[in-house]
Parts: C-alpha cells; structure tokens; sequence
C-alpha cells in the first residue's frame, strides 16, 4: 500500500458520505475517526469499508488529536497520507499529481492544492472562505486541514499537537520546517469544501478561534526566525482590544468627544476596500474584534493554568 486517507468529522451527514465516496479508487486505506457522532456516520462509514476509530469523548477534543488518532492506524509499509475533514470531497486526479510531486522532490514532506467552497454564493462568509483558501502556489509556508504528508516524518516529530484548539496544521508544519522539510501548494485542484456558514455569529465564532490560534501559536513559535503569528495577534490586539479600550478610556476619563476616535474604523474598511472590496475589507476589520477576543481568552486561560475550551462555530 503507497497511500492513506485519514477522514475527521462529527454529524457531517451527507458530506461525509460524498467525501468517503470521492476517495475510492484513489487511496489504498480509509481511516475514518469519528468525534461523537449521533447522526449514523459510523455505520455509514464502516459501510464503505472505512476502518473507523471512535474518538475518546471523555477527554478535550480537538481535532488535532483526531488526526493523531487516524494516524496512529495507518498501515505499516504506508508512505504517504491524506489528511480530510469530513466536510470535504477529494478532486479526482489529486492523489496522482500529490504523491508524483512528492516522489519527485525528496525534501518536501506535506503538498496541498486548492480548496474550493461547494457553494461559494450561499452566502458572503462562504465566498470569501473560498478567497481564502487561494493562497500563493510554491514553496509555502504551511498546509490547512486537507494535505498529502510523508508519514515518517510526521511520525517522527509526534504528529499533530494533541493540545491546539486550532492551527495545528501551521503549528505542525513549523516544526517540519525547523527538521529541514519544505512545503509546497500545487497548482492543482485538490477538494470541495462546504463551509455552511450562513450567520454573522458563526463568522464570529470562527474569528474567535483564530484569534485564540493566533496568541497560543505566538506563545509556541514567535521567537526568530519564525515569528510564528506575531503579526496576526498584534493586529488583533492592536485593532481589537487596545484601540477600542483606549477611546473608551479617553471618552470616559477626557471628553465624549473622544468617541470620533472611532471614526478610524470606516477609515481602514475604506482603504482595505481598495485591494479586496468593500464586504471583504468590512469583515475582515470587524473580525478584529473576535480574533482580539480568542487573543485574550488565551493569554487569560494561560495565566491562570485553565485549558482552553473549544470554540464551535458550527
């Protein structure tokens, strides 16, 4: 066997069904690793002959651990994995051009394409989800939740980091780095995605845990040279905490008058707006705010010795 795919998901219903249908014939082993389901997703999965792995619910999950879990029963002789969440369904002819390119370049341990949102004009969050998935092709510096990886190499740094409540791809391709492998984004298309996010809340939410991704990926990796998500969580902190206490304080303490500091807010949406649009610019300035608040439960949560709690958007 030269190739398996480890599925993560909970009640993912008929995505789940249509992303284990999409790998047959392209992988040699499905490792399907199911987080509480209630929905019938097991039975669904060992119905298509998924080897299935029900997660310890009695402990924090994060899907870190999930992939853990899947990579953990990869069969031994196998050289490479495609990692899946269940919301997500394999294009033909990726398997193909990802383990070609990776047979072909000895150094590069992880190779991801482009992912696309299913229904990309559902909603504005689904759009520009689907814009943020298209990063630069090339040499890069981190994969998101759908990659093909070496597995010996991810085995011999641990794997994922059991403890992230997000970012544990960046986080794990940090580490990658610093053992001398690269990573690349191919020019090739790779999975659907359906996002489902329809409400402002769930965009919070998911701002909320980038925020949180943001801080403790910091905390991991901010010294040089990497620098791990310094920027991001400066920005947040800058723009979501920092400048609107600081109005707040000054029109308390000073004048009300102090409140058309936040004037500076349209501002920035203004001249955002100028490289990606006016609803992109909106969101993205008033995700500040959440991705300030994930920031800040995280350093709390730190402090104090607490756990993170996990962050659901969905």
């Amino acid at each position: 066997m030269t190739v398996a795919a480890v599925v993560i998901g909970r009640n993912e219903g008929a995505r789940l069904i249509a992303c284990l249908a999409a790998l047959e014939g392209q992988v040699d082993q499905v490792i399907y690793v199911d987080s509480g389901s209630t929905d019938g997703s097991v039975a669904a999965a060992q119905s298509r002959g998924a080897l299935v792995v029900a997660l310890d619910m009695t402990q924090p999950f994060t899907a870190a651990r999930a992939r853990n879990a899947g990579l953990e029963k990869v069969a031994e002789g196998v050289e490479f994995v495609q990692f899946l969440d269940g919301d997500c369904a394999l294009r033909e002819g990726w398997i193909a051009t990802a383990r070609t390119f990776l047979e072909d370049h000895p150094d590069v341990a992880v190779v991801c394409g482009r992912r696309r949102e299913r229904f990309p004009d559902a909603s504005i969050y689904n759009r520009l989800i689907d814009r943020e998935w298209d990063t630069p092709v090339g040499q890069a510096l981190a994969c998101g939740g759908d990659a093909l990886m070496r597995v010996a190499p991810l085995r011999d740094l641990g794997g994922y980091r059991d403890s992230l409540i997000a970012g544990e791809e960046p986080e794990l391709c940090v580490r990658l780095h610093q053992a001398g492998w690269q990573i690349w984004r191919l020019d090739a298309e790779m999975t659907w995605h359906d996002a489902e996010i329809t409400r402002l809340s769930q965009w919070w939410k998911r701002s909320q845990r980038a925020g949180h991704a943001f801080a403790e990926g910091a905390a991991l990796h901010g010294g040089p040279p990497e620098r791990h998500w310094v920027a991001e969580r400066r920005r947040a902190l800058i723009w979501g905490v920092a400048l609107p206490l600081a109005i707040l304080v000054l029109a308390l303490l000073i004048s009300p008058w102090a409140l058309l500091l936040l004037g500076i807010y349209p501002l920035q949406i203004l001249r955002l707006s100028r490289h990606g649009g006016l609803a992109w610019a909106a969101l993205t300035t008033f995700s500040k705010f959440a991705e300030g608040l994930g920031a800040v439960q995280y350093h709390l949560r730190r402090m104090s010795g607490r756990k993170s709690e996990i962050i659901e958007y969905k």
